[in-house]
């Protein structure tokens, strides 16, 4: 494996890490909104449906994600048939495997992080006038953030290590959906080639720390933040 192509398949993971990530956020927010300050029926039953591909095994979610958005899918099929777009093994399908995989991780980080919130902060901006969107983004939102960091971090960290999901609906293709941990698969299977993996793993190890450094910078400048606002 050449230099050139180790390069492109960290930029490929950073990218599928980060479109993940970026695309995961706003829903996160709503349904974390929505299920824990409106209370519901049933998002009992809802929130343990979004967890799901935190204990089921990765190559189960990539089997279900190809049965629904499979060529042949029960609607990858009509997407085909209507717009000529095939969505299994494609750099997108890499995309969606490492969202649905992360989704839980930063969805439980916003519960702890909008459960911590005392409700008494945003029922006193109604009290003087704000409405629930403006109550949202200029309360809720702001007091949510070290969450929302921690959360994003997490996240990104898992869409980086996806294996199971991507190499079952997404493939195993160099310049597509090759990422570090595909790669480092594939070298593994070609004897002597146990150096370039060594390669991958270390440079996966030194992103995935980078992340965890700047989470822990950003929060406790918003702790710190906050407090001298208080």
């Amino acid at each position: 494996m050449t230099s050139t192509e180790i390069l492109s398949c960290v930029f490929l993971s950073l990218k599928i890490g980060l479109l993940a990530t970026a695309a995961n956020l706003p829903p996160s927010l709503i349904v974390v909104y929505l299920l824990h300050r409106y209370r519901i029926k049933g998002s009992s039953l809802i929130e343990g449906i979004f967890n799901l591909p935190l204990v089921m095994p990765p190559v189960t979610t990539g089997f279900l994600l190809l049965i629904i958005l499979g060529k042949n899918g029960l609607i990858g099929s009509y997407i085909y048939s209507f717009f000529g777009i095939r969505i299994a093994f494609t750099t997108l399908a890499a995309v969606l495997s490492a969202m649905i995989v992360s989704f839980p991780l930063l969805l439980r980080s916003l519960k702890v992080s909008i459960e911590m919130i005392n409700p008494m902060y945003e029922k006193a901006a109604f009290t003087l006038g704000a409405g629930k969107i403006s109550v949202f983004f200029r309360v809720t939102l702001p007091l949510m953030k070290p969450g929302i960091i921690s959360g994003v971090v997490l996240a990104f960290a898992r869409s980086l290590g996806e294996f199971g999901a991507t190499i079952t609906f997404a493939g195993n293709i160099e310049g597509v959906t090759r990422t570090i941990p595909l790669a480092v698969y594939s070298m593994l299977q070609i004897p002597g080639k146990e150096k370039e993996a060594a390669v991958l793993v270390a440079i996966s190890a030194c992103i995935s720390l980078l992340a965890v450094i700047l989470s822990s910078y950003l929060v406790k400048n918003n702790l710190k933040e906050g407090e001298g606002l208080q």
